[in-house]
């Protein structure tokens, strides 16, 4: 039984930041799918609206975000692509200190 998680993370508002953004995600670094793979994730889709990213994850029952995180600690590739990405990315207002991808509230399931 997988489960659905979805995210938000805002970008920096410039069209060329946004550009440079998009075209790394075509080509995604093999040890980032790998990583994520690893974690127990299954399925991963990352949408764009104006500056806006939406993210949604299918994982398996292995998968804890805990887990992801140490994980992600522990391996200089992955500090590497995140240290990148952050050029591009911000906050949401309502993060916390350090905080990038946040966890949304589903409010609706038909």
């Amino acid at each position: 039984m997988s489960k659905r998680y979805c995210l938000a993370l805002d970008l920096k508002d410039s069209p060329q930041l946004i550009k440079e953004y998009k075209n790394h995600h075509r080509r995604v670094w093999p040890e980032i799918t790998q990583s994520i793979r690893d974690a127990g994730i299954e399925d991963m889709e990352i949408y764009l609206l104006g500056a806006r990213l939406f993210m949604v994850m299918e994982v398996n029952d292995q998968f804890s975000f805990e887990e992801k995180a140490r994980a992600d600690r522990n391996n200089p590739k992955v500090q590497e692509w995140e240290k990148l990405m952050w050029k591009f990315q911000q906050p949401l207002p309502q993060a916390r200190p350090g905080e990038k991808w946040i966890l949304m509230e589903r409010i609706f399931k038909l």
